[in-house]
């Protein structure tokens, strides 16, 4: 096939979201000028630049022939709309280019993709880049890399790759039938010619290996792993594969699929030769699925910076209803802490705040006793900052997004259970009077020191709430339908669950901004 020059396309979008207003959209978190938005693909900084591609249907909102978007910008926040970079056209991709990577190949801009056919196993593309990355030229040889021979391979698709001792190394998330999700090896001198050279890691699909839970777990390592992502991460920062010393941990990132059951994941544990020697399993987020497909890049400070699709909890009418679907998550810097994944969001995140308010000043301690409660900011595009002292057996919730006859309301409940673990559980049954609205509930653990101490941050952007606590993040989505459904509150029960009676909890601290909606330039919205 001849090489396909994909500039400036002239692709006649969906009618622009935005034009019949959906109070659900988020404001600061980066969506799709409109149609369809899922993975980040090909994330980068180059000269100061941040390029966020991501997986698009211009056409509309919903899932097909997809394309890669492009926005720049220079503080992760405000995103300019590049040219669409990648378009399916007749061969390999021509049912849609899917996921991949970015890499610089001796100065030219490369991205490494997935090319989808109907009805086939995905293959290995590459296309190259002007210097302004605004014209993309896919190579004549793809696809340059398929399954391998002799593995009963059942997915085969997107793809981590660096450069290590001279050569291209790449990992493609894949699942192997009857076994599970696997990552496999492949090696090349100049991103054309790969050879296969095993598993790097497999999981089981059975839950009975003792990596990950059973099936339906939240641990469950799944049928196929979708979307892998390989580092090194210390307490001095991140680098690649294979660059990392005896400090720290590398990470191997993959989201665990089969059918309806899909989450992200990440091992901790070594990578030495063509192999990753697991010594840890880590929830990626607590959210589950509301936050997926999540890729990372070291930026030019040294930091792992982490974004994440936030798909669409509601009935896929209202999408296409609304023109758009699926925002990316605020950029979340990922470290380390005690051998585990952390994460905080990054501080350019921060220059969005605006109007601070002080609920409780740090230093001015205030015990809610039980059945006490402590009112917070009305607004749904809100940052908070909540410290919390919970005694063991203690319980406090947080109320998001409530009515105010609390007909509908987000409660996401904090309980200590012991010495060093807090149980969270975000209770969405009465989020949303929609019946479109999913409900399901989100749990997990959290650490917590002696003290009982929970930092909590949360971000509301309309129906987007991304929360940290204790460094541990939980992505859920809540759609009310009551226009006035915008309070917030520090509560805590007059019960305790599974004892008698219930114990006071100190807020040590609750401040609260309205956050600027900048997620495009030019478009600055309260």
């Amino acid at each position: 096939m001849s090489a396909d020059h994909t500039p400036a396309i002239a692709v006649e979008r969906a009618s622009a979201a935005g034009e019949l207003p959906d109070r659900h959209r988020p404001r600061f978190h980066f969506t799709a000028p409109s149609g369809w938005l899922n993975d980040p693909t090909g994330l980068t900084q180059r000269e100061g630049v941040y390029h966020l591609f991501y997986q698009h249907n211009p056409y509309g909102a919903f899932h097909d022939r997809i394309h890669w978007g492009h926005a720049t910008s220079r503080d992760l926040m405000t995103w300019t709309d590049e040219p669409i970079a990648l378009a399916p056209s007749p061969g390999p991709d021509e049912d849609g280019c899917w996921s991949g990577v970015f890499v610089d190949d001796h100065g030219v801009p490369t991205l490494v993709y997935s090319g989808h056919r109907e009805g086939r196993r995905q293959v290995g593309c590459v296309a190259t880049g002007t210097a302004d990355m605004h014209t993309w030229t896919k190579d004549q040889a793809n696809p340059v890399v398929e399954a391998p021979p002799g593995v009963d391979v059942t997915e085969f698709r997107d793809h981590c790759v660096w450069r290590e001792d001279g050569v291209w190394r790449q990992v493609i998330g894949a699942g192997i039938r009857d076994v599970g999700g696997a990552a496999l090896l492949f090696e090349s001198p100049d991103l054309r010619s790969w050879r296969y050279l095993g598993q790097l890691s497999v999981g089981d699909v059975t839950g009975r290996s003792g990596l990950g839970g059973p099936p339906g777990s939240t641990d469950w390592t799944g049928a196929v792993w979708e979307c892998p992502d390989l580092f090194h991460l210390d307490s001095h920062g991140t680098g690649a594969p294979g660059t990392g010393d005896n400090e720290g941990t590398d990470v191997l990132l993959f989201c665990a699929w089969q059918d309806d059951a899909y989450h992200p994941l990440c091992l901790t544990g070594t990578y030495r030769g063509d192999r990753f020697e697991p010594t840890g399993l880590h929830r990626f987020d607590l959210g589950e699925r509301a936050f997926y497909a999540p890729q990372s890049f070291r930026d030019e400070s040294g930091r792992r910076i982490v974004f994440g699709w936030i798909m669409e909890e509601r009935a896929q009418e209202a999408s296409l209803a609304a023109g758009w679907s699926g925002a990316m998550s605020v950029p979340r810097v990922m470290s380390l802490t005690d051998g585990c994944p952390t994460f905080t969001p990054a501080i350019e995140v921060d220059a969005r705040r605006r109007d601070a308010v002080e609920i409780v000043p740090h230093g001015s301690d205030v015990t809610l006793q039980p059945g006490a409660g402590l009112a917070g900011p009305v607004g749904d595009q809100l940052d908070l900052e909540i410290d919390l002292v919970i005694p063991t057996g203690g319980t406090a919730h947080l109320v998001l997004l409530a009515s105010p006859d609390r007909v509908e309301q987000t409660v996401l409940e904090i309980r200590r259970v012991g010495v060093e673990t807090a149980t969270v559980r975000l209770d969405r049954s009465r989020a949303s009077l929609d019946p479109g609205a999913w409900t399901v509930e989100r749990r997990g653990e959290i650490p917590v020191d002696a003290e009982g101490t929970v930092s909590v941050r949360a971000l509301l952007d309309h129906s987007v709430l991304e929360l940290f606590l204790n460094g541990q993040p939980l992505t859920v989505r809540a759609y009310p339908t009551n226009p006035e459904a915008l309070q917030t509150a520090v509560e805590v029960p007059a019960y305790a669950a599974g004892r008698p009676g219930a114990l006071a909890v100190t807020v040590g601290r609750f401040a609260a901004w309205r956050m600027e909606g900048a997620a495009r330039a030019g478009d600055l919205r309260g």
